[in-house]
């Protein structure tokens, strides 16, 4: 059970960074952001990500498939947690 707690919680710290590197990424490249509403946000910034990138080089960023994939993952323990209590 320990064991998927931390899978969890390593899977949502790296959702978290993947979050802020994309954030990053759109403010070097001159797009109008606002840090404090990210939460709000992620979605559209998760899309201009991908647009810019596949604009720069033709191919998705790998930033959006960490951000996706780390918060699916997050998801697996937690539901694993849940059927076990059942």
């Amino acid at each position: 059970m320990n064991a998927l707690i931390t899978l969890a919680i390593i899977c949502v710290a790296v959702h978290i960074v993947s979050s802020i590197m994309i954030y990053h990424y759109l403010r070097v490249r001159g797009e109008r952001l606002c840090f404090p509403l990210i939460k709000l946000f992620i979605f559209s910034y998760v899309k201009r990500y991908r647009e810019l990138t596949r604009e720069e080089t033709g191919k998705t960023g790998p930033l959006f498939y960490v951000w996706t994939i780390s918060i699916n993952l997050a998801l697996i323990p937690v539901l694993l947690l849940i059927i076990s209590k059942i």
